[in-house]
C-alpha cells in the first residue's frame, strides 16, 4: 500500500508538466503577431487609402463581441450538427451498398461525382426552387454537400482493409450484419472521424451561404445583416465566432478520436 500512496502523487505531478508542454504556445504566438498586425493596420488604413470602417480595430472588434446572440450561434450549430448526421447517416449506408455490390458501385459512384462537382451556389437556387421551408432549404444544401464526401471515404476506407483480415473473418462465417460490426467498422473508424473533420469544416462555411438564403436566424442571416449596415466589425465578430466554433468541435472531435483510438498508442 505504501509505494501506491507515493506514486499516485507522482503521476499526477508528472501530467502537470506534459499537460503545460502540451500547451500550444506557438499558436498563441501567431494570434497575438496577426493581433498586433492588424491593429497596426486599422491605425494606417486612411493613410493607406483605405476606410477606416474597413479594417476596424480590436478595440471595436471587441465591442461588436458582446452583441453576439447566442442564440443565432445555437441555431447555427443545430443545423450543422443536425445535417451531418442526416449526411453520415446516408452516405454510409450508401457506400455499404456499394461495397456489398459491385454493379450497384457502377451505376451510382458517378453519380456522386457529379454531385461533388456541382457548386454551393447552384444546390442554393435548386433548394430555392424546391422547398418552401427555410430549414428544409438549409438542409438540402448542407446534404448534398456533405453526404457525397462521407459516402466516398467511407467506401475507400472499406476498400483499403486487409484482404487477410477480411479472409479470416469470413472463415468464421459471419452475418452481414457481424461483419460489418466487428470488422468493417472498427477498421475504418479511423478514416469516418477524418471525413467528420473534413466535412465539419466544409459544413461551417456552407451554413453561412445556406442561411442567406430566407432564414431569419443564425450566423449567416446576421453576417446578411452587418453587410447591409456596412458594419465591417460585427462581420469580423461573427467570422471570428464561426471560427471558434470550428475550433471547438474539432477538439471535442480530437477528444473523441483519442478516447476511441487509444489502441493505436
Amino acid at each position: 500500500m505504501p509505494p501506491d500512496d507515493h506514486a499516485a502523487p507522482s503521476t499526477s505531478l508528472a501530467r502537470g508538466p506534459r499537460a503545460f508542454a502540451n500547451f500550444p504556445r506557438e499558436a498563441i504566438v501567431s494570434i497575438a503577431i496577426f493581433a498586433v498586425i492588424w491593429e497596426g493596420l486599422s491605425y494606417l488604413a486612411p493613410t493607406l487609402g483605405i476606410p477606416a470602417f474597413a479594417i476596424p480595430g480590436l478595440g471595436r472588434i471587441a465591442k461588436s463581441l458582446t452583441t453576439i446572440t447566442p442564440i443565432d450561434v445555437a441555431v447555427t450549430l443545430a443545423r450543422v450538427l443536425a445535417s451531418l448526421i442526416i449526411s453520415f447517416a446516408a452516405g454510409m449506408a450508401v457506400a455499404i451498398c456499394m461495397y456489398s455490390s459491385k454493379s450497384f458501385e457502377k451505376y451510382l459512384r458517378p453519380m456522386i461525382r457529379v454531385l461533388m462537382a456541382v457548386p454551393v451556389v447552384s444546390w442554393i437556387l435548386f433548394a430555392i426552387l424546391w422547398f418552401r421551408g427555410v430549414e428544409f432549404r438549409i438542409a438540402f444544401v448542407l446534404v448534398m454537400v456533405c453526404a457525397p464526401v462521407f459516402a466516398v471515404d467511407a467506401l475507400d476506407n472499406m476498400r483499403d482493409v486487409s484482404h487477410e483480415l477480411k479472409q479470416m473473418m469470413r472463415s468464421f462465417r459471419p452475418t452481414p450484419l457481424q461483419f460489418l460490426h466487428k470488422l468493417l467498422l472498427p477498421a475504418i473508424m479511423p478514416g469516418i472521424i477524418t471525413s467528420w473533420k473534413i466535412a465539419l469544416s466544409l459544413a461551417i462555411r456552407v451554413v453561412t451561404i445556406a442561411e442567406l438564403v430566407g432564414a431569419v436566424t443564425g450566423i449567416g442571416h446576421q453576417l446578411s445583416v452587418a453587410q447591409e449596415l456596412f458594419s465591417v466589425s460585427d462581420v469580423f465578430a461573427w467570422t471570428l465566432v464561426l471560427v471558434v466554433l470550428l475550433f471547438v468541435i474539432e477538439t471535442l472531435l480530437v477528444r473523441f478520436e483519442t478516447r476511441v483510438l487509444r489502441w493505436r498508442a
